[in-house]
């Protein structure tokens, strides 16, 4: 009798944990099929351009593919796990600024042991170039997935990715005029100190309002004009004073004009709205040229990147860190 007992218990014991599994398999189906049913509801809601507010109207060649109004940073960040519009513009620079956050961290272990001759500088203008690219990217991200919050938040998000761009080119310069200019101090502070003071005055067109009115809109482009293209001028110092061949050393020149020639393309293709100009609703959601902007605005950072790392090395090597 105690052995069938015991047998029956068993029995019992099995069926009960069958049950329990199988209530466990139900409950991970129908929480899968919910996340399922909660993203395609997502991408349901998603509205086309004739449904916007005014306030989020910038291109009328994307027709579709944008998300309705958050007023909830919960509800926009969470438009990071659904396909939209805005997710390659969001995911492009996100992980871009991750990666050269920990791109930074791993150059900053190989910078100062590499050459004994290596300092404090070549850790700072490296510092400058790499904070720079983590804000800009780190800002546009924010930007973009903040959007569709409300105005009052669209349009604090605006003023942070035009202060990134200001923050990337200002850090852009630090590294190349550094080297570029090593052996000139004066004419390295004098060239530093006039874009910093320009991407300071970028910065203040961009957060203060009086700038923000219409009728400084033409001052707010030159000024972004001037920091853009205020390193042509040492540039062409460089070139006088020392010469293509040594300014390719000094300065990786050619990496410097590609990684320039990459911002000015994928900033024409923006400011064209091509290719959805001509393909309307093709490219709502993959390949519009805001998106290939993102991806130059990268590229153009790690290009810049391997020519300030040919500069730091030529610098350490041939040079010696002397003059």
């Amino acid at each position: 009798m105690t052995a069938t007992a015991e047998g029956s218990d068993l029995k019992n014991r099995k069926a009960n944990n069958t049950d329990s599994n199988t209530n466990e398999s139900l409950l991970e189906t129908v929480e899968h099929k919910a996340a399922d049913l909660e993203h395609k509801i997502e991408r349901a809601l998603l509205i086309l351009w004739d449904d916007l507010p005014h306030w989020r109207r910038d291109n009328a060649f994307i027709i579709s593919g944008y998300r309705p109004d958050s007023n909830s940073y919960l509800g926009s960040f969470k438009s990071l796990g659904y396909l939209h519009n805005e997710s390659v513009n969001i995911w492009s620079h996100l992980l871009g600024a991750v990666a050269f956050l920990f791109g930074g961290t791993f150059l900053y272990t190989v910078i100062a042991p590499r050459y004994e001759s290596a300092s404090a500088a070549d850790l700072f203008v490296f510092a400058c170039f790499f904070a720079g690219a983590v804000a800009c990217l780190g800002m546009s991200a924010t930007y973009h997935a903040l959007c569709n919050h409300s105005p009052e938040v669209a349009k604090w998000g605006n003023k942070l990715d035009y202060s990134g761009i200001v923050f990337l080119i200002v850090g852009s310069y630090v590294p190349a005029l550094y080297y570029g200019f090593f052996c000139h101090t004066n004419l390295m502070k004098i060239y530093l100190s006039t874009i910093v003071l320009l991407g300071l005055g970028c910065g203040m067109v961009s957060w203060l309002e009086h700038f923000r009115t219409p009728q400084y809109r033409t001052f707010r482009a030159c000024m972004f004009v001037a920091l853009g293209t205020s390193g042509v001028v040492p540039v062409i110092h460089g070139l006088t004073v020392y010469g293509r061949a040594e300014m390719e050393n000094r300065m990786s020149l050619s990496w410097v004009v590609l990684h320039g020639a990459m911002y000015i393309f994928g900033a024409f293709l923006y400011a064209a709205r091509w290719p959805e100009r001509s393909y309307p609703r093709t490219f709502d959601i993959w390949g519009s040229s805001h998106q290939i902007f993102h991806f130059f605005v990268v590229l153009a950072a790690a290009t810049h990147l391997y020519g300030m790392a040919k500069a730091f090395d030529y610098h350490h090597t041939v040079m010696g860190s002397q003059c």
